[in-house]
């Protein structure tokens, strides 16, 4: 069962930042999970569509410059980062989960990842996700090649969209909603299953006992210590 950093390991710093993502590959993740939207020029890594919650600062993230963006305050001192200082820091040690938060991401993350991404990086390191499960179509007309995992809340999740329509390598669940059924019916139609987000050592344990493939998980360090 891997082990995802979700957001970093935002239980230990400040989400989408990158003391998070360092605490996390301190704590020996097999993959980090970001959030991201394309603003001006640049592709940012921030959760919210809001500034309030994580930073020092007020309105959209979509309103605003890339510049007043970095000028903010994430939290210990952090910036808001740029996709490429993640994967500037992450440095294929381990995977990257991209999930496309911001409106029309898909086409400015292909474009990255295509004339960006170092070349000591595999495309199987990268798995791009998301509600929006159009941008996930959208990513896959632009260069089919990078991994796909479309994110379920309370819906159902529909397997043959997954499998035909988005060739998905994965479906990323929500933790109340998962059985042993919906973990075993993933399986079935060679889908994996990656679960978001599993912090108490119980629901870690139970997941593990379901069979899914990974977590994702603000205490990275829990996960490694349930399966030690």
């Amino acid at each position: 069962m891997l082990i995802i950093g979700h957001r970093g390991a935002m239980g230990h710093a400040p989400e989408n930042t990158l003391e998070a993502i360092q605490v996390a590959l301190a704590m020996g993740v097999d993959s980090i999970e970001i959030d991201v939207y394309a603003v001006d020029s640049e592709i940012v890594v921030i959760h919210d569509g809001t500034l309030m919650r994580t930073t020092n600062g007020f309105g959209k993230v979509m309103n605003q410059t890339s510049d007043y963006l970095r000028s903010l305050d994430a939290g210990n001192g952090q910036k808001i980062p740029f996709l490429s200082e993640v994967i500037s820091l992450i440095d294929a040690k381990v995977g990257l989960n991209i999930e496309l938060k911001g409106p029309n991401t898909a086409g400015p993350i292909i474009n990255y990842l295509d004339n960006h991404l170092p070349s000591h990086w595999a495309k199987d390191q990268i798995l791009l996700s998301s509600f929006e499960h159009e941008q996930l179509e959208n990513a896959k007309a632009l260069n089919p090649s990078y991994n796909r995992a479309p994110l379920y809340w309370k819906n159902k999740i529909d397997y043959s969209y997954a499998v035909e329509t988005l060739e998905a390598v994965a479906v990323n669940p929500w933790l109340p909603t998962v059985t042993q059924k919906m973990v075993d019916g993933a399986h079935d139609h060679g889908l994996q299953v990656f679960v978001y987000t599993v912090n108490k050592p119980a629901d870690i344990e139970r997941m593990r006992s379901y069979g899914v493939d990974g977590i994702f998980t603000n205490y990275p360090d829990r996960g490694r210590s349930e399966l030690s």
